[in-house]
C-alpha cells in the first residue's frame, strides 16, 4: 500500500510539473505572438501611408496600370492591418481577468443594438429580444460575445429583403441557454469544424467582408467562463448560435 501511495504521489507530481511547463510554454507563445503582432503595426501603417500619399499626390503622373498596382498594395496593407488587429483582439480575449458580476444580458443587448445601428439603419431588420435571465459573467467580455454574434447576424442577413434576428434564451438543468438566431445565408454544417477557428471563413470575402476572427474570440470568451458555444445552420435558411456561461443565477 505504501509503495502504491508513493507511486501515485510521484505520478501526480509529474503531471503537475508537465502541466505547469505546458502552461508556461503556452503563455510564452501567446506573449511572443502578441509582441510580434503589435510590432507589425508600425511598418504596416508606413506602407499604407506611403501608398496613399503616392495616389493622392502623384496619381496623374502614373499610367493606369501603376495606379492599379499601388491600389492593390494599399488594399492588401489594410487587409493585413485588419488581420493583425484581429489577432491582437483574439490574444487579449484570453488574457483579460474573468471578474464576474451579476449581469442582466437584456441591457447589454440593447446597448449593442444601439451601437451597431449604423450597420442596419438603412435596411429592413426585425429584432425580437426575448427574456434573458441574469447570469454571472465579465461585463465587458459578455458585451463582446453579443456584439460578435449580433454583428454576424446583421452581416449575413444582408441579402434578405427583410432580416429577422431573434435574441433569446431558454432554461435547462444547470441554467439558461442563450441564443442568437437569424434568417441569413447560413452555412454548410460539413464545415462546422472550421467555424470557431481564427481567420477561418465559410464565405468568400467578395461576398461578405471580415477577417474570420469574431467567432474565435466569442468561443474563447465563452470557454474562459466555463461555458460552451455551438451552432446549427442550413445553407440559405439561416443560422442559430447557442451558448452557456457556467455559474448561473436562477
Amino acid at each position: 500500500a505504501e509503495r502504491l501511495n508513493a507511486l501515485n504521489d510521484e505520478l501526480e507530481k509529474r503531471v503537475a510539473e508537465r502541466t505547469q511547463k505546458l502552461e508556461n510554454a503556452l503563455g510564452e507563445l501567446e506573449s511572443f505572438s502578441y509582441s510580434i503582432s503589435h510590432d507589425l503595426r508600425a511598418p504596416l501603417r508606413a506602407v499604407n501611408g506611403y501608398a496613399g500619399m503616392l495616389l493622392a499626390e502623384h496619381r496623374s503622373d502614373f499610367p493606369p496600370e501603376v495606379v492599379e498596382k499601388i491600389n492593390t498594395i494599399k488594399e492588401n496593407g489594410q487587409r493585413m492591418g485588419q488581420l493583425v488587429d484581429g489577432l491582437l483582439e483574439f490574444l487579449h480575449s484570453g488574457s483579460e481577468q474573468i471578474e464576474r458580476q451579476v449581469i442582466h444580458p437584456g441591457e447589454i443587448v440593447q446597448s449593442v443594438l444601439e451601437r451597431l445601428r449604423p450597420q442596419y439603419e438603412n435596411r429592413q431588420v426585425e429584432f425580437v429580444v426575448g427574456d434573458l435571465p441574469p447570469c454571472s459573467a465579465n461585463l465587458r467580455l459578455l458585451d463582446k460575445v453579443y456584439e460578435g454574434l449580433i454583428s454576424n447576424s446583421i452581416k449575413f442577413t444582408r441579402t434578405q429583403e427583410v432580416a429577422h434576428i431573434e435574441i433569446g434564451a431558454w432554461q435547462q438543468d444547470g441554467g439558461p441557454v442563450y441564443f442568437v438566431r437569424d434568417n441569413g445565408v447560413g452555412f454548410d454544417m460539413k464545415y462546422y469544424e472550421k467555424l470557431f477557428g481564427v481567420f477561418q471563413r465559410l464565405h468568400h470575402i467578395s461576398e461578405f467582408e471580415g477577417i474570420g476572427a469574431s467567432l474565435a474570440i466569442v468561443n474563447r470568451i465563452i470557454n474562459r467562463h466555463g461555458g460552451r458555444i455551438w451552432a446549427e445552420a442550413e445553407v440559405g435558411k439561416g443560422a442559430v448560435f447557442y451558448f452557456t456561461l457556467g455559474n448561473y443565477f436562477s
